[in-house]
């Protein structure tokens, strides 16, 4: 299920790619089959090993042009092991919503993007997530769990002020906002066969949805995400004459 929307967010084949908080490598792993030449890092070293499996599964199975390249590093967001200017592209999927210091790792992506290279930043949605919270304490209270909310202004703020210059922006998966309410209102801590009747059915919704993707479903949450999407996405690049503000 990706975020990004790469239609609006094109690669070439050779684009130098950094997914950064990779997690499970959603992002990373369409990227590669792309033809890019792809780093994936998070600081979760367990979902490192697990997506450099993965990244070796694609490559036995022929899942990648000729050219394409995929890592896999365990890394700190607040201090990338890159130099300056090495990406061509950089991915920031659901991570900053649970980072205290969210314009230090503005400051690091942008040090490591190319002049003119893009940029996609997502996060929860302002509204969506703002449900979240207010059903359930146990949904942000979690170790490495949510510190913030972002307004989709103060996130494209943030991302000026870093010397950014947005060009795009969208809301995706409205389908998925009603998913975690439910699991907030019935316990948001209780998972399989043990999460209420709603839950599990709207889970089998979403499975369905995300494995048959059917035109009914892709016409709604199209029709739903401008109301409702949960998350937030914005689109940038780096200026040839980058300016940070104060």
């Amino acid at each position: 299920m990706l975020t990004v929307d790469f239609s609006r967010f094109p690669l070439a084949p050779g684009d130098r790619v950094l997914d950064l908080g990779c997690g499970a490598g959603r992002h990373a792993f369409e990227c590669y089959r792309r033809g890019a030449q792809v780093v994936a890092l998070d600081q979760n070293r367990e979902e490192i090993r697990e997506v450099a499996k993965w990244f070796a599964a694609m490559e036995e199975a022929g899942e990648a042009p000729a050219g394409a390249t995929a890592t896999a590093m365990e890394g700190d967001a607040l201090a990338l092991p890159f130099p300056d200017d090495s990406f061509d592209v950089v991915i920031i999927s659901e991570v900053m919503e649970h980072i205290h210091d969210d314009k230090g790792v503005l400051a690091e992506m942008v040090r490591v993007l190319r002049p003119g290279g893009r940029i996609a930043v997502t996060v929860p949605r302002y509204g969506p997530e703002k449900v979240c919270w207010t059903l359930s304490d146990a949904y942000h209270e979690v170790e490495g769990g949510h510190i913030r909310i972002y307004k989709g202004e103060q996130l494209v703020e943030r991302m000026k002020g870093a010397g950014l210059r947005p060009y795009g922006s969208h809301h995706a998966h409205a389908l998925h906002s009603p998913y975690w309410w439910l699991k907030c209102a019935f316990g948001v801590d209780r998972d399989g066969e043990d999460a209420a009747l709603p839950v599990r059915a709207y889970h089998r919704l979403l499975v369905w949805d995300i494995m048959k993707k059917p035109l009914l479903t892709r016409v709604a949450e199209q029709a739903l995400n401008p109301l409702m999407g949960k998350s937030f996405v914005v689109y940038a690049t780096k200026p040839h004459q980058s300016k940070v503000s104060a």
